[in-house]
């Protein structure tokens, strides 16, 4: 799967955990900052994208990921 797929995905996943319009996420988009996740709208992000990209991640490594770019990066070394 290409970076840019991961990119449109992470984007929709986000998105719906956080009832953010898709216009307004960035790739440097940070996820607390920028789009006011709170710890337990990471843990939903965290569950979002095992889902949507059908794989399972290390949980505290993928808690500590805190932009799109960086989601988009970290989930890439699964898919």
């Amino acid at each position: 799967m290409e970076k840019n797929e991961i990119l449109t995905q992470v984007k929709d996943v986000v998105s719906n955990v956080l009832k953010v319009d898709s216009s307004e996420i960035t790739d440097d988009s940070n996820f607390i900052f920028d789009l006011g996740a709170d710890s337990m709208q990471s843990v939903e992000l965290v569950a979002g994208f095992e889902e949507a990209f059908d794989i399972e991640m290390d949980q505290d490594r993928a808690l500590e990921v805190q932009s799109i770019q960086d989601a988009v990066n970290f989930i890439a070394e699964y898919v």
